[in-house]
């Protein structure tokens, strides 16, 4: 969460910085000034908009290298999280206290067979539900 606003700031500043970098006047405007062009007559006068737009992209620099290092960081740290569902799974059974039957299944008795719908004890083989045949005897000559 922490990393998602970050990298949400860090791609607001990168595009205020472009913002600011094409506003500004490059050095060669000077120049056509003083052959008449009027490119000097803006909305700051000459020099107020390199002083005001330098000063704020110098800030928005500093924030985003701030920024870049902070995601830096944050991405080369070793996240302990589970990060798929089969393992967030079994972390969670691994953390859960085992669970308790409500109610006690009684097992039936020693060669009895257990009740419709109840599982067999543990150790106990399931009764089949009929006996097999009689196995046919060998013939002898």
């Amino acid at each position: 969460m922490v990393r998602g606003f970050i990298l949400v700031v860090h791609i607001l500043l990168a595009l205020m910085i472009i913002g600011l970098v094409l506003l500004q006047r490059g050095k060669g405007a000077e120049a056509g000034a003083g052959f008449g062009s009027g490119a000097s007559g803006t909305v700051f006068g000459a020099r107020g908009t390199s002083t005001l737009f330098s000063k704020l992209t110098a800030v928005f620099a500093a924030l985003f290298f701030v920024t870049s290092l902070t995601l830096a960081y944050l991405g080369a740290r070793t996240i302990n999280e589970p990060t798929t569902v089969l393992e967030r799974a079994a972390a969670q059974s691994a953390a859960a206290p085992p669970a308790q039957a409500s109610t006690p299944v009684q097992a039936p008795a020693q060669g009895q067979a257990p009740a419709q719908g109840q599982a067999p004890a543990q150790g106990q083989a399931p009764a089949p539900a009929q006996a097999p045949p009689p196995a046919p005897e060998p013939v002898k000559k």
